[in-house]
């Protein structure tokens, strides 16, 4: 019977009504077309009227008017009325928008008006709260709202996170615009965004800026609800952030274990994610529910993306270094580069520290933030320059030719950085962050390897005297280093040994 008449109704695939018939012997209840073929239940006064004609006619002409076997059939068949009318219309009915809850008061008005008609005809209880189904489904529609509410708020997340590409604008490519000029204003505001505590801008992804869109318009629709409303909104809120952790990295996981833009653009989206965390509690706590003002907390949530941002970011620099490592691996110690095919070796590994320098630079600067940007490179040629120079003073017998030869790569490697390294200059915005620095003060090893090219064709007393002056000392070379460094370069003599004394009693 529910199969092939309630369920049809209610469902309403093809717009139904109830004719009832009545003759002197039989009774007829037919399932007719809607003479409306476009009508809607709406208010849900159609389909209760339709539904309650239904059970007057089994009241009638089945049951005989027997309480006893009406409060049977209705023990039987209630349950799955009731939840099909649930399902099928009243949480469809469910209004989408804060502002519409009031206008749903109708529908629960003409719910509790039809479940008084089944109790009249004893197809419900009157005393068993159980079977007023509708009526609680009805009158908890604040929960049902902002549960239906939060299930689209986070599908919208979801699937604006799946769908983005996370791909770069053209303009902070090599040829674009921000990287060609030094003017921040140039920066397309369609792709920048304020980082709120650091008064500073970035690029993000459209999706981290649309899901912090997303999740503001749910903050404000916090402030305009009820308190019961307002906390699922609030944790709706929060969720919708947390997703961006759960769905992104996971999304783009691979980007993140290469060095590329994107996985930088993920470290901007997660630096802006927890400013814009930390800015809730001041723009929306003042106009939450009283009730929530102290329960209501975000400030937990920017750490993890602080975090994650610094994870992101260290991540690329450890990526950078490996292959730094790698490239300087080729140059086998820089040994014996006096003989013409160890140079060309070594030179090849100096080019891939270049290149590889050059690609870093051209993929961080347009997207980091000045400092964070000066920061991360400055770490990455402090790796190189040191591992360089502690190669060159491991070597134990240097040819007078090699010495010059490894001038020369050293002198070749600066020479193609030198624009790399003017784009670590503090610029003017930024001089207060980086008061009277120079380059080597940023990247000590630069001192170090800018040093060791003068001291490779460099007296003997020469660089006695620099040793007792301290310079060499001020530039980060231990004794060790300048006795084995006199010991590889100079043979034994008189002279190399007074030089080592006074260099050990310099240091006493």
């Amino acid at each position: 019977m529910i199969k092939y008449v309630i369920t049809p109704f209610v469902n309403h695939g093809r717009p139904l009504s109830f004719l009832e018939e009545l003759h002197q012997e039989l009774a007829l209840l037919k399932i007719v077309p809607s003479p409306d073929s476009k009508f809607e239940y709406l208010d849900g006064e159609f389909l209760y009227s339709g539904i309650l004609l239904f059970i007057k006619f089994i009241y009638r002409s089945i049951c005989f008017q027997k309480s006893s076997w009406m409060r049977c059939f209705g023990r039987l068949t209630w349950p799955r009325i009731s939840e099909l009318i649930i399902s099928s219309f009243l949480s469809k009915v469910v209004p989408t928008d804060a502002s519409k809850l009031p206008d749903f008061q109708k529908i629960i008005a003409c719910t509790s008006k039809f479940e008084m008609a089944l109790k009249e005809l004893m197809y419900i209880s009157e005393s068993d709260d159980k079977d007023n189904r509708l009526s609680n489904f009805a009158e908890n529609v604040e929960v049902h709202f902002a549960f239906k509410k939060k299930t689209e708020i986070l599908a919208n997340a979801r699937n604006l996170l799946l769908e983005c590409d996370f791909s770069i604008p053209q303009e902070y490519t090599r040829d674009g615009s921000v990287w060609k000029s030094d003017e921040t204003s140039a920066q397309s505001s369609s792709h920048v965004v304020d980082l709120l505590f650091l008064s500073q801008r970035c690029l993000v992804s459209k999706a981290a800026k649309q899901l912090m869109e997303l999740v503001h318009q749910t903050l404000q629709d916090v402030c305009l609800s009820s308190t019961r409303v307002a906390f699922e909104f609030y944790h709706t809120a929060r969720d919708a952030v947390l997703l961006y952790e759960v769905v992104v990295p996971v999304k783009l996981e691979r980007q993140l274990n290469g060095i590329n833009q994107v996985a930088i653009l993920l470290h901007n989206d997660c630096l802006y994610l927890s400013q814009e965390i930390l800015g809730f509690a001041f723009e929306y706590r003042t106009d939450f529910p009283s009730s929530m003002k102290e329960h209501a907390v975000f400030v937990d949530l920017a750490p993890r993306f602080q975090l994650l941002a610094e994870e992101i970011l260290q991540r690329q620099v450890h990526l950078v270094i490996y292959n730094l490592k790698e490239a300087i691996d080729g140059a086998d110690g820089f040994q014996n580069t006096h003989q013409m095919k160890q140079f060309e070796s070594a030179k090849f590994s100096i080019d891939q520290v270049v290149f590889i320098l050059e690609k870093v630079h051209i993929i961080w600067e347009p997207l980091l933030l000045p400092s964070t940007y000066r920061r991360s490179m400055c770490t990455v040629l402090e790796s190189v320059f040191s591992r360089i120079a502690r190669d060159i003073l491991l070597l134990d017998d240097i040819a007078a030719e090699e010495t010059l030869q490894l001038q020369r790569l050293i002198y070749l490697m600066l020479e193609n950085l030198s624009s790399l390294f003017e784009s670590l200059a503090p610029g003017e915005q930024n001089l207060h962050e980086f008061p009277a620095e120079s380059l080597e003060d940023l990247i000590p090893s630069l001192r170090k390897i800018r040093k060791l090219s003068e001291l490779l064709d460099m007296p003997l007393k020469s660089i006695t005297a620099y040793w007792e002056n301290k310079e060499l000392l001020s530039c980060g070379f231990t004794i060790t280093e300048v006795e084995d460094f006199i010991k590889a370069i100079f043979t034994d003599s008189p002279l190399r040994k007074d030089c080592l004394w006074r260099i050990q009693n310099a240091s006493i």
